[in-house]
């Protein structure tokens, strides 16, 4: 029988392996490194799956678990930090259980690359006594991900997995399976011992959780995930995750050599035998002690003679991503064979150091405008400055240094509310994204309103999710299904909470966009104000603008005051780059002199 290989990147293979699993409901909330999962199988879909970007991460967990609860595969997707957001369904949904497989993709990001906090998932697993998988790459990731719908189905319980950012995001070629058959779902059947919450109930289930992360462990020590390999040494090796495979690319075949791809319920018995034969043991993993503290666990249970080193040692770093250079520094400090840092004889090129880019917001972005509008309307008053996470944060940097804070997502308008209860004699602004204030932003925005507090809510609506890939939210009027929706209206939303001072304006009229906030500045109460304007993305661009060389005064405000990676000087002349420039003419409007205008066409 032929088979098919593509070349996928890890969610592709993620979302491929749910697909062939016969998921039949997909829920998530789009964030790096785990967006793309959700993506391909709305690509994949032939109409027989739901698919939906919820309004968050928690939203995406109570939907996910109705679909469970009838009895059908569900998929709910999100990354590290969504998965805090998800939390409270899921403690509860741990002691409930399930019917139909439920697979919490939970992405981590070591490093951090693209969030606020570096966190292991795994330790969530434990905390909420739920079973975690954890690929070692795509490979594994693409077939893993059955083996936890059927785990799940079998023991009736949620399972979290857990990638990686370069589980994520690496490519490979994989061979695609056939399709799983999975019956129909029987449906929801009434049963109110089951499915309503109650605390005598929960402590029965509780029970019944200990009792079968025993049963898992014992059967974990059996799963072809987890692997021991025997060698010759006193000395041994464990990992798993993406570890796991850089580990591999650089061990001596002597070295005896444990993988865990379960970290939890832990497979004890597996990692009790490769322990009974060994003096020393070394621990690779990221991105905190989970099974070096494990296996200290196990040797103390047993009364082993064998030292576990890893991060509770120092012998490897505690923050940050592994690579294959970073573990073989490690492995060889280990093994006591210092660092060859030459290839037959000869010293290693080291390649060049990476030129420094900075993240900024795009040539042509709105935001950039709505910052620069806030910044010269209260210039030379007191005003403190909340924001939030998305593109927009990156009005951090100068020379627009328009973020104060930043917390977590939704937290700009409330911790506008605290700031000004301390310090009320400054006007105090919350800066939060359309896709954000849907998600997140309007609970802050009652309380504001229920408290009678003075914040200015700035909604930044660029008419998409841009920060991770521009999904739909329900602002835009489309769903991941591809249907048309009726677009929910943000300023509607704030008049139903009992706004009355609301104003809509394209940021990139600055005249305008200033006045607003200048009036804005001496109302009271919750005021608010959306600047309007799509995101590059997703609009055209406009006509080209150009520096007017005879009118310039070489002043360089356009560059000093915005920022935009569009302009530049090239040797002492001030010039507008033609294939950056988005025609958004806020530098027109900024320039004292001026000397930028739009490109004149030849006749």
């Amino acid at each position: 029988m032929s088979t098919e290989k593509k070349l996928v990147m890890g969610n592709e293979a993620i979302g491929l392996g749910a697909v062939r699993a016969g998921v039949r409901m997909v829920t998530g909330y789009p964030g790096t490194p785990s967006t793309e999962i959700l993506e391909t199988i709305a690509k994949q879909n032939d109409g027989s799956i739901h698919v939906e970007w919820s309004t968050n991460e928690k939203a995406a967990m109570e939907v996910g678990a109705g679909a469970a609860y009838a009895g059908a595969r569900t998929l709910v997707t999100m990354k590290q930090v969504g998965l805090n957001v998800a939390s409270d369904p899921l403690m509860s949904l741990a002691y409930v259980g399930v019917k139909g497989g439920m697979v919490i993709v939970s992405a981590d990001d070591p490093g951090p690359i693209s969030s606020q906090t570096e966190q292991d998932t795994r330790h969530f697993a434990q905390f909420s006594k739920l079973p975690v998988f954890d690929p070692s790459s795509p490979e594994e990731a693409y077939l893993m991900i059955a083996d936890a719908f059927e785990y799940s189905e079998k023991y009736q319980t949620p399972v979290l997995f857990r990638p990686t950012t370069r589980i994520c995001h690496a490519c490979v070629s994989i061979e695609l399976l056939p399709k799983i058959e999975v019956p129909k779902p029987e449906g929801f059947i009434k049963d109110t011992m089951r499915w309503v919450i109650f605390p005598r109930l929960s402590y029965q289930n509780h029970i019944k959780i200990e009792a079968r992360n025993v049963e898992l462990s014992e059967v974990f020590s059996s799963y072809p995930m987890n692997r021991l390999r025997k060698g010759s040494e006193r000395k041994g090796v464990v990992s798993g995750g993406v570890s796991y495979a850089y580990t591999s690319e650089v061990i001596d075949g002597n070295i005896p050599f444990l993988k865990i791809g379960t970290p939890h319920p832990f497979p004890e018995r597996l990692a009790k035998e490769f322990l009974e034969d060994l003096d020393e043991v070394l621990v690779l993993e990221e991105l905190d002690p989970v099974i070096e503290k494990e296996l200290l666990q196990i040797a103390g249970k047993y009364h082993l003679d064998v030292k576990i080193c890893g991060k509770l040692t120092h012998d490897t770093k505690n923050a940050g991503e592994n690579s294959v250079e970073s573990i073989r520094g490690d492995l060889n400090r280990f093994l006591g064979i210092e660092d060859d840092k030459t290839e037959g004889g000869e010293e290693l090129d080291r390649a060049p150091a990476l030129p420094v880019r900075p993240p900024v917001l795009c040539a042509g972005c709105p935001h950039r405008a709505s910052f620069y509008a806030v910044k010269k309307a209260m210039r030379g008053k007191k005003a403190v400055f909340s924001g939030d996470i998305g593109c927009y944060t990156l009005g951090n940097a100068k020379p627009l240094d328009m973020v104060d804070t930043c917390l977590c997502m939704g937290a700009d308008v409330t911790i506008a509310q605290g700031l000004h209860i301390i310090e009320p004699d400054a006007v105090n602004f919350s800066f939060i994204g359309d896709s954000t204030f849907f998600a997140s932003g309007i609970t802050g925005v009652v309380n504001a309103v229920y408290n009678q507090t003075d914040i200015v809510l700035v909604v930044l609506d660029n008419s998409t999710t841009a920060m991770t890939g521009h999904q739909p939210h329900p602002g835009t009027g489309v769903t991941m299904m591809g249907d048309v929706a009726a677009k929910i209206s943000i300023e509607n939303i704030l008049r139903g909470i009992g706004l009355t001072w609301i104003e809509t304006v394209d940021p990139l009229d600055l005249d305008k966009a200033v006045d607003a906030v200048k009036r804005s500045a001496g109302e009271k109460g919750v005021r608010a104000i959306i600047f309007k304007s799509p995101c590059i993305a997703v609009s055209k661009p406009g006509t080209l603008y150009e520096v007017k060389q005879d009118a310039c005064t070489k002043c360089k405000v356009c560059i000093t005051q915005l920022g935009c990676p569009a302009i530049a000087v090239n040797d002492g002349v001030v010039v507008i780059e033609p294939s950056l420039c988005y025609g958004c003419g806020l530098c027109s409007q900024v320039c004292p002199s001026g000397a930028i205008g739009e490109v004149e066409c030849d006749e």
